[in-house]
């Protein structure tokens, strides 16, 4: 081994325990008493009476009823919106109409639209002008599993479905960017329709982008914070998500917990992990395909 070798190897090394100590603090910490946080260094583990998992347990009988609030907001936002960016991209990239350019802009500016401009007429429009939620409330409240304060979380649904689109578009487009033409055209030749094409033969090859999209999109819509504070009442809402939650847990007029909020902050990020896990191939292989 010459000394390059040894240079690249102890640079490797040193970024994996950059990266690795933050994770493993966390751990550390998620599996400590407060007075045992308090009294060793963040990295150390356990030591004797310092080691508990009362701190996961809590914090899962805490977070319990906003895990079902944001997945039940979650998947349908994230199915709507790389669906729909699926079809507008199609349209925008593989069928010829005229003004698709201008089209094609007003998505763009769509994806620049940040959030603090529209919190206030989103929230004078889902409560005064069009209050969708006290409407939704007695179907929400006749659904199995469902109560009536899940209709609350209709608006977000919509909202993240509205404000995802044009970033799936995006993304898309440039996968469809990417596909020869003569998919299409041969498709018309065999006398398919716009639709049926994009059904039989755009569709089944958008798997591995469906991947990457459906990760992206999820990811940012459960851990999303802005829209579910402006349209949910506050953190002590029964339909408040998770990331309403987080931060209350651990709190109390003696001070913070640290290790039952690291503990939260792990147990909010496990449908995260297990999406990307359950998506791994085709992440890795839209990756592959955008490259």
């Amino acid at each position: 081994m010459n000394l390059r070798r040894v240079a690249q190897y102890a640079l490797v090394v040193f970024f994996l325990g950059f990266f690795l100590v933050p994770l493993e603090t966390g751990i550390m910490t998620a599996i400590k008493t407060n007075e045992s946080v308090a009294r060793s260094l963040p990295f150390a583990p356990p030591v004797g009476e310092g080691f508990t998992l009362g701190n996961i347990q809590f914090a899962l009988e805490q977070l319990s009823g906003s895990f079902f609030n944001s997945l039940i907001m979650s998947i349908p936002a994230t199915v709507g919106s790389v669906l729909f960016g699926s079809m507008a991209a199609y349209g925008l990239t593989m069928v010829n109409w005229r003004a698709q350019m201008g089209m094609l802009m007003l998505f763009v500016v769509g994806v620049f639209v940040p959030y603090q401009a529209v919190l206030v007429p989103l929230a004078r429009f889902w409560n005064n002008i069009f209050p969708l939620a006290r409407m939704l409330e007695p179907m929400v409240a006749s659904i199995p599993f469902f109560q009536g304060y899940h209709a609350e979380l209709v608006p977000l649904v919509i909202t993240h479905i509205a404000y995802g689109i044009p970033i799936c578009t995006i993304l898309f487009r440039s996968y469809y960017q990417s596909l020869p033409n003569s998919l299409v055209e041969a498709g018309k030749i065999d006398g398919a329709s716009i639709t049926k094409i994009y059904r039989r033969i755009i569709l089944p090859i958008s798997k591995p982008m469906f991947g990457v999209v459906f990760i992206y999109q999820f990811t940012q819509i459960y851990n999303e914070f802005l829209f579910a504070f402006t349209l949910v009442t506050g953190s002590d809402a029964p339909a408040a998500p998770v990331t309403l939650v987080l931060p209350a847990i651990g709190a109390s007029t003696s001070g913070i917990d640290f290790g039952i909020r690291m503990s939260a902050a792990f147990l909010a990020a496990v449908p995260t992990l297990i999406l990307y896990v359950a998506f791994a191939e085709q992440f890795a292989k839209g990756l592959r395909t955008e490259a």
